[in-house]
């Protein structure tokens, strides 16, 4: 693991810590995404996404638009750039696809939050 990746992990851990709360006591599903590799949810979008824990869901590497329906990926996309190049939120409908086949249309309120001198896209989604 190099220098950066283990900052990362430290960045998406301590994230992680000062979220809690809100993480585990949100009724909506959430997550926080830093990159493809660094990024957390709750329980709830794990289990809307098809995951048996949240930690399942983390562990995946692809590329972020491949959890969302070829009709979002743009929107999503759009939505994240503008978040994190110009610090503007976003509520937006995307369709995700799930892990075990199939998709889930929902309502996403993107922010990005800062955490230790880097941006992060928080998303609330309903």
């Amino acid at each position: 693991m190099t220098n950066e990746q283990e900052h990362h992990e430290a960045l998406i851990s301590g994230i992680s810590n000062q979220m809690k709360n809100i993480m585990d006591s949100s009724q909506q599903a959430i997550y926080i995404y830093l990159d493809d590799i660094h990024k957390v949810c709750n329980a709830k979008f794990a289990t809307l996404m098809g995951y048996r824990s949240p930690e399942e869901w983390a562990k995946v590497e692809d590329s972020f638009p491949e959890f969302v329906d070829e009709s979002s990926q743009e929107v999503l996309v759009n939505a994240y750039r503008q978040a994190m190049e110009k610090l503007i939120p976003a509520n937006i409908n995307v369709t995700w696809k799930k892990k075990t086949g199939g998709t889930v249309a929902t309502s996403v309120v993107m922010v990005p939050i800062e955490y230790d001198d880097h941006l992060f896209a928080l998303h609330f989604i309903s």
